[in-house]
């Protein structure tokens, strides 16, 4: 369970700034090359760690929350893009977002590490929630005749898996970024004639 806090009552005011404060202290601490411990990241998000308990039972649960978020503002994205965008733009953006949501990943993987040996479900959920954000930019692309109708979501975030789970060494980034282009320009020139 991530919080001691009841899910029927919302957080005063007061408790979501502390609650705001410790996933985004988290979020930047985990992003560093050290070992973050729970005590630093109370500290540097003006709490105390008791709050931070309050919170989350575990250091676990706030990693946990931590990515979780990351998770949930990327799976928010396929409808702003969608507003915005025509839908193979909306495609191809979506598409550096998970590039870039992979070098997040990179950048906690030693925190990450620590809730890849539990019991928690959370990776297998957003595959699952990007499988479905894909299926949606997908479905949207297929309608407007400007994206491949025969891919699903699933087997394009394979092949991003692919792209994503590259080494990280030295200009990783930029080169899965030029792969994703030419993954993209398969998802709209591919597209089988009928």
């Amino acid at each position: 369970m991530e919080m001691l806090v009841p899910t029927s009552r919302p957080l005063r005011a007061d408790a979501r700034r502390n609650r705001e404060a410790l996933l985004t202290t988290a979020r930047e601490m985990f992003l560093g090359e050290t070992e973050t411990g729970v005590e630093d990241i109370a500290r540097q998000a003006g709490v105390s760690v008791g709050t931070l308990y309050r919170h989350f039972d575990t250091r676990e649960a706030l990693v946990e929350a931590v990515y979780r978020q990351e998770v949930d503002e990327l799976c928010a994205a396929p409808a702003e893009l969608l507003s915005r965008h025509a839908p193979e733009e909306a495609l191809r953006r979506f598409l550096l977002l998970l590039v870039d949501h992979a070098a997040i990943g990179k950048g906690m993987s030693e925190a990450l590490e620590s809730i890849m040996t539990t019991d928690s479900p959370i990776f297998d959920d957003a595959r699952t929630r990007m499988a479905e954000s894909l299926d949606q930019l997908l479905a949207a692309g297929a309608a407007a005749t400007t994206v491949r109708s025969d891919i699903g979501g699933r087997t394009l975030l394979r092949a991003m898996g692919g792209i994503c789970e590259m080494r990280a060494i030295d200009g990783w980034l930029d080169e899965a970024r030029q792969i994703t282009a030419i993954l993209f320009d398969g998802l709209r020139h591919g597209r089988p004639s009928h």
